[in-house]
């Protein structure tokens, strides 16, 4: 088995703590929806905005590999009293065939495993 610690980068090199995941699927298209909930984001602290490096994509690394996965949208969420502390960042996608879900499963039950979580579906 690798010794490779599945991990989460909007950035190269930069490894995020996922907070939580919702998945839900479409009945009459049958396309999957992930949601994955970060309270913060290491990105931000290391270079201070989105306007440094690439948030095209988010990689998810594992021993298997990587999957890219071009988000449909972030939302960055503020609160506090003066509205500008991050609460938490949203990260949405589609995965639309059965062999990338196999896929994207695999790597959460190891995301989650290294990461003293649990994960799983119906």
């Amino acid at each position: 088995m690798s010794s490779i610690i599945p991990s989460i980068e909007f950035f190269q090199g930069v490894a995020e703590e996922l907070s939580g995941v919702s998945l839900r699927r479409n009945k009459k298209t049958g396309i999957r929806n992930v949601l994955m909930t970060f309270e913060s984001l290491n990105a931000l602290e290391k270079f201070n905005s989105f306007t440094k490096g690439s948030a095209q994509n988010l990689s998810l690394i594992d021993s298997e590999g990587q999957i890219l996965v071009s988000p449909n949208s972030i939302k960055m969420i503020f609160g506090g009293d003066e509205g500008n502390e991050l609460r938490r960042v949203e990260c949405k996608f589609d995965i639309e065939s059965d062999s990338h879900w196999s896929r994207f499963t695999r790597f959460m039950n190891r995301y989650a495993e290294a990461n003293d979580m649990e994960f799983g579906t119906k």
